[in-house]
């Protein structure tokens, strides 16, 4: 290791010998896995090397000191040899966007380098800690999958077979449809893996661990010393000399404080090489396990132990490693270390809760001499009397045994079910007297519900002596509420759900307590004066926790027709162009770019208020900084400064918290971000000030005006039905969260004011337009260029262009080139997300649940700026009616302005908001007619070619088709009365099912917005160039645009290349958005192709038996251009909205989904047990891509309507601004069956080979599970006799649905809290 290297650098930063871009940098929090890398050590206890994925952007680079570092280019390359890990991820399909992938290999790569033949569960634990946003999890665990050495299928009929394998029980698989395949890679073309060619522990190291360096390490920075002693001695020596440093390990909690809170620390003391800290001690009465071990080590020790007691010893044991499967994500687990867990006290700690019931002691020691103190609550409160002593350090943790007729449970709920922090947690024992069941001994503690964890100490004495029974659990509660008190402003929110959850959880344990007194009654003999209480049937489900188990599932599709020529690569699933480069760490995003000479950065100053005058700015101090080199302000601005009502730059007035002010360019990162800390700004508050729709309604501030559909005659048909019902729905935003942040690279020419701008975008043309007009020059000085992009999901349309052109304003005014990264709290800060939804539907209707008339009103919460939510409203307006016909509609839509950053593009644009509003009315439409809500939908869909709302024509026959199928496929009716039964007997744990019809419309409403260019080189040996206008965003459309042109060719995809997305080789783009890229700029592909083929048929004619190459070197002899412009004008698209009618959409794709969920009514938790998805992809030119982005946008769409909450604080300031607080879905949240099927024999004239794009449509479709936990919910309402609620709100997060199912407990902490 250099000795020079800052004490402060992480690994992720710091800047290697050799240019190494695989390590991707996108949260910066440890905890979206994508900068994971693996590091091995030699542990000299097990005398073997341990090998432990971390996450990169929180390692210290000295924490190293010692260690063997491998990153995705040590694993493999296509320049050296593939790993079998990079190939099976690629050849599975694993990759869309590319950014996610190399940490997912490592994740992999290191549990593989362990375990060379791993469990699934292995499987599923190892990639934990790792978040995808495009491909919906189920490739990347398929190809782990072929890892692993066991399955939890079904093994159907004793042959090692799978029935999903086989497609056994579908109709597809046999007689007339054998056209249908299963398969989208083939296992046998995997190279094995050999575990014997892995790389070795590098020998010195071995030698270093082998005869240790006991000096104390020392690394001097500008504001940080790191000391790394050797003994026990000098880090005790150097504790009493600086009481203040901080001891560190894993920088899992120091890290993150740092980075957020500012927290800084001139001493950091590092004490990972004393042996004394990571000892493990087994004793007869308990287990005593150093401070410095990992929580993984941890877990391994404490499930060893498991394996070599009996268990009534191992209580506390088990409790503990139940919370260490889902305490973060693996990496988390072995990076953080026990002592510092428990030092740091957090307030949500789960195992803290668990160690102070379990009677856990801490040995502590310090230059004096060694002492044990108890972990209760006076140390978890930080009491000085309870607490170490400046100069003592944490040793080692004493776990002691349970003992018999002693009972420890762990309990949480958090948004997810894995790598999520809790809203509650808690742990509880208790102590029986033996062979009875009067208590002896009680201790419980909550986390979640204080500033540190609470020990209910004066409940459980009260409770000493006393029964367990049902009069203890009554009088337990009203204790426990009276002494865990959360008051109504508690930091966090969520209050009536926490303090539910209090007693909600004791209630658990009391069950739990009761199911093993009943087990040791059976033992011994018990006399009936002491027979315990009954447990119902019903009730003995609340035991069961949710399992985490490995999805699995069948992808269909229609085979290619048997006479297609082999070399002819449409409707096969070819793997992703990029898919290898993705899992080597080859392939390169735009901050990948090697720095560029006299390079510098740039970081944005944002508003800190909702709405004020800004009053100055003073910049005195920050140019005062050393390399600080300018900052950029609006008047710096030589053209236009944005919009009148959309400034790049704020003028006078700030709109949000989060608009960008002004931005300081400095010679790094580091002292940029550090500079802007120094920018003082003052501001006069300005009112209004609104933040929600209802305000926005209440000061009728709105964006643009109201747009209206309406057919037939609303009045007249609400007078003549049996039933009305109105209902309000509320969803929630989205966060685009693309795994690559914005970001933007900004190079000036020498000369013409030329400019080179490498951006993570959409839409290149935009950015090129926005910097012409910032920077007042021609468009054609400036070249956009994009390789490839981390997501965009719509989020890169409009808000790269903002950016690069402040970048290129710091580019013009300082001549240098500027890079702008944004961190991921700033993008989640700045730029906006999906649209928030209030709507109010009145519906009138018969009791047969024929629906006659429909009045929707939606109003959407567009931010400060009007954006794209014009068009949004419009989009969701004509898109509300989904797939009903329903004869007398009216539906309005208003875009509301509000003191919040911009809402902007999404995927579904408006649709999957919209949407949930129409089908929220077909299930209180059933609800109020006693019918199933399938009944009701099908009833009302549409049946015959017929006209939407705004006139245009179509065919419903493959919509009706995906409904059928979807039912059969799913074997809907037979699992509705499976449901109907379970429910029958389970009280606190019930099922729903649902099953949601789709008609998604493709496209602009504008013909325009249709057109495509492409550009074709063919080279004289042969080789092709592709270059079209669609820009590759992880949907394969590279892949599928150099499919269309081997077919138009008639060669194979090896001859040809895509380079890159360039504005100057195709100009005038329109954004890849809208399901359409792949249709427009495969027209133009064709296009291109078919012009140049043109010109060779008469070599072709003279030369039939000739090879590509002879013909394509016979036409440059003849002078024949080898180059071609594709062109496509678009389809036909218009609306009209002064009538009301046009032809927005060139056409529809339609689908179904049904998805079965079981929900936990005493925690708000589910668990998704299989869904089905049938889509109209026509003729898919890619089966393997196509399914890719119907899973993926069905697990974004899955979060959208159950985990992903935007929370605020009271001032309009974003709290959930990373991974920990926003909760996308994670491995553990796909569905444990998840089944996609393409239709067969579809097709449509009107697209290049009939295919469809399926970009956006399978959003919608996760609200299939949605509606199945309302389903749930509403079973468990009507068991409870309470009214039905026509109040919809999305997300259905475990707090919604926990309040959702009132029951006893709910209604205790109601009264409790109502009668205080």
């Amino acid at each position: 290791m250099d000795a020079t290297c800052l004490p402060w650098h992480l690994f992720l930063d710091y800047p290697l010998p050799v240019h190494l871009t695989g390590t991707k940098y996108a949260c910066g929090r440890g905890g979206c896995g994508a900068c994971t890398v693996m590091i091995s050590k030699h542990d000299p206890m097990s005398k073997k090397i341990r090998h432990c994925s971390i996450t990169a952007c929180l390692v210290p680079i000295c924490s190293l000191y010692g260690a063997a570092v491998t990153t995705v280019e040590g694993v493999g390359s296509l320049k050296t040899k593939l790993h079998p890990v990079q190939e099976r991820i690629a050849k599975s399909h694993g990759t869309q966007c590319g950014f996610c992938t190399p940490g997912m290999v490592m994740s992999i790569y290191t549990l593989l380098r362990n375990h060379p033949q791993p469990s699934e569960d292995q499987l599923m634990e190892a990639l934990g800690g790792n978040l995808c946003r495009c491909t919906g999890y189920r490739p990347i665990l398929q190809s782990g999958r072929t890892f692993c050495v066991e399955s939890n299928c079904c093994q159907e009929k004793g042959t090692g077979k799978c029935c999903l394998d086989q497609g056994e029980n579908d109709s597809f698989s046999h007689g007339k449809n054998s056209d249908i395949a299963t398969e989208l890679f083939m296992k046998d073309e995997f190279q094995p893996l050999d575990p014997t060619q892995e790389l070795i522990f590098p020998p010195e190291l071995l030698r270093m661990t082998e005869n240790p360096d006991k000096r104390t390490l020392t690394f001097h920075g500008e504001r940080v010393t790191w000391i790394s002693p050797g003994t026990l001695k000098d880090l005790l020596e150097l504790k009493v000399k600086h009481l203040e440093a901080p001891l560190i390990l894993g920088n899992t909690s120091l890290g993150p404080a740092m980075k957020s809170q500012g927290h800084f620390h001139p001493i950091l003391l590092y004490p990972a090489r004393i042996s004394e800290l990571s000892m493990v001690s087994k004793t007869s009465d308990g287990l005593t396990i150093g401070a410095g071990c990992s929580l993984a080590q941890v877990k391994d020790i404490l499930a060893e132990r498991v394996s070599e007691l009996p268990e009534e010893k191992t209580q506390t044991y088990r409790a503990l490693l139940k919370h260490l499967k889902s305490l973060a994500g693996q990496q988390i687990r072995n990076m953080a270390s026990l002592g510092g867990h428990i030092i740091s006290r957090h307030y949500y700690s789960d195992l803290n809760p668990v160690l102070a019931v379990g009677n856990t002691a801490l040995n502590l020691v310090s230059k004096e001499g060694t002492r044990q103190i108890p972990l209760n609550e006076q140390f978890l409160a930080g009491l000085a009397s309870a607490d170490l002593k400046p100069e003592e350090i944490l040793e080692s943790v004493y776990i002691p045994h349970s003992q018999k007729w002693e009972f420890v449970s762990a309990f949480r709920q958090a948004q997810c079910q894995q790598n999520a922090l809790a809203d509650v947690n808690a742990g509880m024992r208790v102590l029986l007297k033996e062979g009875t069941d009067t208590i002896e001994d009680l201790s419980i503690a909550y986390g979640g519900v204080g500033v540190a964890t609470i020990s209910a100490h004066k409940s459980c004495q009260q409770l000493l002596g006393r029964r367990w029974n049902e009069l203890m659990l009554d009088e337990a509660c009203r204790l426990l509420l009276d002494e865990v008190s959360l008051p109504g402003s508690a930091p966090g929110g969520r209050v009536e759900f926490r303090r539910t959850l209090v007693v909600s959880f004791l209630f658990k344990f009391y069950l739990g307590v009761l199911q093993e007194l009943k087990k040791l009654g059976k033992l011994f003999s018990v006399p009936d004066c002491l027979r315990y209480p009954e447990i119902s049937d019903g009730f003995l489900s609340a035991l069961e926790d949710f399992p985490v188990t490995v999805p699995q599932g069948v992808q269909r599709y229609q085979s290619v027709d048997s006479r297609q020529p082999l070399q002819d690569p449409v409707g096969r699933p070819i793997m992703h162009l990029s898919g290898l480069k993705h899992a080597t760490g080859e392939a390169i995003f735009c901050d990948d770019i090697a720095r560029v000479d006299k390079e510098l950065f740039m970081a944005l100053v944002t508003s800190t208020r909702a709405h004020a005058k800004i009053i100055s700015i003073d910049l005195s101090e920050v140019l005062e900084l050393p390399r600080v080199v300018d900052v950029i302000k609006a008047e710096d601005i030589p053209g236009t400064n944005g919009a009148e009502d959309d400034k790049l730059l704020a003028v006078d007035e700030v709109l949000c918290v989060g608009q960008i002010i002004c931005a300081v360019v400095a010679e790094t990162d580091v002292q940029a971000k550090r500079a802007i800390e120094k920018i003082k700004i003052t501001y006069g508050d300005l009112e209004p000030v609104i933040f929600t729709i209802e305000d926005a309604i209440k000061h009728n501030s709105f964006l643009c005006p109201e747009k209206k559909l309406e057919q037939g005659n609303i009045e007249e048909a609400f007078e003549k039905v049996d039933q009305i019902v109105e209902g309000e729905v509320h969803v929630g935003g989205q966060e685009h969260f693309y795994m690559e942040t914005q970001r933007v690279l900004v190079i000036p020419q020498t000369e013409d004011k030329e400019l080179d701008i490498y951006v993570s975008t959409q839409d290149p043309a935009h950015v090129q337009k926005t910097v012409s007009s910032t920077l007042n020059i021609p468009i054609n000085r400036i070249t956009c260029h994009v390789k490839r992009v981390g997501g965009g999901f719509g989020g890169k349309v409009g808000r790269p262009a903002v950016l690069g052109a402040i970048a290129a304003v710091g580019a013009i005014k300082t001549g240098h080139p500027i890079r702008l990264v944004l961190d991921r709290e700033d993008d989640m800060l700045i730029t906006g997300g999906r649209h928030p939804l209030f709507g109010k539907y009145k519906v009138r209707f018969m009791n047969n649940g024929r629906i006659k008339a429909l009045d929707i009103e939606c109003f959407i919460n567009g931010g400060c700026t009007l954006d794209d939510s014009e068009q949004v409203t419009e989009f969701l307006i004509l898109k509300l009616e989904n797939a009903y016909k329903i004869q007398n509609l009216r539906f309005r839509g208003r875009a509301c302005m509000t003191n919040l950053p911009s809402n902007t593009a999404f995927r579904g644009f408006g649709f999957p908001q919209g949407a949930l509003v129409t089908e929220a009315c077909i299930t209180a439409v059933a609800a109020k007619c006693g019918l199933l809500p399938e009944k009701v939908r099908e009833k009302n869909m549409y049946k015959t070619v017929d006209k939407t709302i705004y006139k245009q024509a179509f065919s419903p026959e493959t919509l009706i088709r995906c409904w059928n199928e979807c039912l059969d496929k799913s074997s809907f009716h037979s699992r509705r009365m499976q449901v109907q039964e379970f429910n029958k007997k389970n009280y606190w744990k019930k099922k729903g099912i649902a099953i949601i019809p789709m008609k998604f419309s493709v496209g602009f409403a504008a013909t325009s917005y249709h057109q495509a260019a492409a550009l074709v080189h063919i080279y004289t040996d042969g080789s092709v160039l592709v270059t079209h206008g669609g820009n590759e965003l992880g949907q394969g459309i590279h892949t599928k645009m150099l499919q269309v042109a081997s077919r138009e060719l008639k060669i194979p995809m090896s001859y040809m290349h895509i380079c890159e997305t360039s504005t100057a080789t195709v100009p005038n783009t329109i954004a890849t958005a809208a399901s359409i890229g792949s249709d427009v700029n495969g027209r133009a592909v064709q296009n291109a192709c078919q012009i140049l083929l043109k010109r060779l048929e008469p070599i072709i004619k003279k030369n039939p038996e000739g090879s590509w190459e002879n013909w394509i070197g016979a036409a440059f002899e003849q002078r024949i251009s080898l180059s071609a412009t594709g062109y496509f004008r678009g389809y036909k698209a218009f609306m009209d909205w002064e009538k009301g009618e046009g032809d927005p959409f060139p056409y529809y794709v339609y689908g179904a989904a049904c998805s079965e969920v079981e929900i936990d009514c005493l925690t708000g938790a589910h668990k998704k047990i299989r869904t089905d998805i049938v889509m109209d992809a026509c003729c898919s030119l890619n089966p393997a891509i196509d399914i890719g982005q119907i899973e993926g946008s069905f697990i974004q769409g899955m979060g959208l309507y159950t985990t992903e909450e935007l929370k605020y604080s009271p001032e309009g300031v974003l709290y959930s601004r990373g991974p920990d607080e926003y909760k996308i879905p994670t491995i553990t949240d796909v569905p444990v069956e998840f089944n996609v099927s393409l239709l067969s024999s579809s097709h449509t004239p009107l697209t290049i080979y009939s295919s469809k794009g399926l970009g956006e449509s399978g959003m919608f479709l996760g609200s299939s599970v949605f509606f199945a936990i309302t389903d749930a919910v509403a079973t468990a309402r009507r068991e409870r006799d309470i009214a039905e609620d026509f109040t919809v709100k999305s997300p259905a997060t475990p707090e919604w649905v926990r309040m959702a199912c009132t029951d006893r407990f709910t209604e205790m902490v109601w009264n409790h809290y109502n009668s205080a």
